[in-house]
């Protein structure tokens, strides 16, 4: 009887032991946790790339021109990256309380610098700020850049065309049967300046350029025949400052004559194809075409016996080399031959696979299909 008296106290001492030690992990149980979740989280900040953004620049922190003006803002983001490639989507903050379409670009491991740039258009008095914003892969914001634009009518005197007597020259390219007219507009300070140009008595082109200090502005006059004329360029808010007159002549050659005769050839033509991911691959070819006067001439460019692309070719009077090019897709497992043709004359150039031969693909295996028997 005292031995199972003994026992059944031994038992008791047990259990008493075990719900100790039960007790004993309970309490120890939150205090691991809590340091496994420190421990998750500070390897999870450790491995997670570091952003921080630089203060945006303003291209016109202070303006005070014509209008309207082109504002650029550009700022710097530099992303530390451990692993490998690290996506960053940002977007810009602005002072009137709208923001920018998220955008993003994608960085490979180690430190990097990129900037973005936003652009705005604006056409009067306007004032306000701008931040740039990294959302990924940690969030980050700049210091705000502030800028001011106000808009000069041109009815003060501060920046006006110091001369009146812009510089215009004229020169003439006779083969081409056309006159380009340069004209060259100075200002006394950065200033938006409108201008146009007068051939014959007709406005036949205008604009606005932004001048600082002086710059050349150009307009084409085409003819069909040879003709004579004069041009000036006129400047300013009503176009009250206009350069002297300048006289020029277009001389178009007559190809057209019996006597006048031209010889053109083509060239050596080197062809090559090359693939980024086969099949898919881009034949490249090369060519020249050469003339002894003046010609128009128009080659084709044929690969495989097609012809896939078309352009015409203009020589001076003294004739001369004129590059030709082609680029197409191709098949990359098979090669073939590109050819350079104008009329009387051509030049070829073959083109080996740029791909291996394809994998044949298995056949598939026959299977038997048993046929059911029915006992009677």
């Amino acid at each position: 009887m005292k031995s199972g008296l003994a026992r059944k106290l031994a038992a008791v001492g047990a259990g008493a032991a075990m719900l100790a030690t039960m007790a004993t992990g309970l309490l120890a149980t939150p205090a691991a946790a809590a340091s496994a979740s420190t421990a998750g989280k500070a390897t999870s900040s450790h491995t997670k790339p570091a952003v921080s953004v630089g203060t945006p620049k303003v291209s016109l922190s202070n303006y005070d021109e014509d209008c309207p003006v082109r504002v650029t803002f550009s700022s710097q983001i530099k992303v530390k990256a451990v692993k490998g490639k690290t996506t960053v989507a940002y977007r810009w903050l602005r002072g009137n309380g709208s923001k920018s379409s998220v955008k993003t670009f994608t960085v490979g491991k180690g430190v990097k610098y990129v900037t973005v740039k936003e652009t705005h258009k604006i056409g009067g008095d306007t004032k306000g700020w701008e931040a740039l914003q990294v959302l990924a892969p940690r969030k980050a914001t700049s210091k705000k850049a502030y800028f001011k634009v106000s808009c000069d009518e041109g009815h003060g005197d501060k920046h006006e065309v110091n001369d009146r007597r812009l510089y215009t020259k004229v020169w003439v390219n006779e083969a081409n049967c056309k006159a380009t007219l340069v004209g060259r507009i100075s200002t006394s300070g950065p200033r938006w300046v409108h201008y146009r140009w007068v051939v014959n008595g007709h406005v036949v082109d205008r604009g606005t350029v932004r001048v600082d200090g002086s710059r050349n502005v150009y307009h084409v006059v085409r003819a069909r025949e040879t003709t004579r004329g004069w041009a000036t360029l006129q400047v300013g808010d009503r176009y009250q400052s206009s350069s002297d007159r300048t006289w020029f002549k277009i001389y178009c050659k007559d190809w057209s004559r019996p006597d006048h005769h031209v010889t053109v050839k083509v060239g050596h033509v080197s062809a090559k194809q090359t693939a980024d991911v086969c099949p898919r691959a881009t034949v490249t070819a090369s060519g020249s075409l050469h003339a002894t006067g003046p010609a128009k001439v128009r080659y084709d460019w044929i690969v495989n016996g097609s012809v896939v692309g078309s352009g015409h070719a203009e020589f001076g009077y003294k004739g001369g080399v004129e590059p030709v090019s082609y680029s197409g897709s191709s098949d990359g497992f098979k090669g073939g031959v590109v050819t350079l043709r104008i009329h009387g004359d051509s030049s070829s150039d073959s083109y080996a696979p740029a791909c291996g031969k394809p994998e044949a693909k298995p056949e598939p295996k026959p299977t038997s299909t048993e046929i059911p028997t029915f006992r009677g």
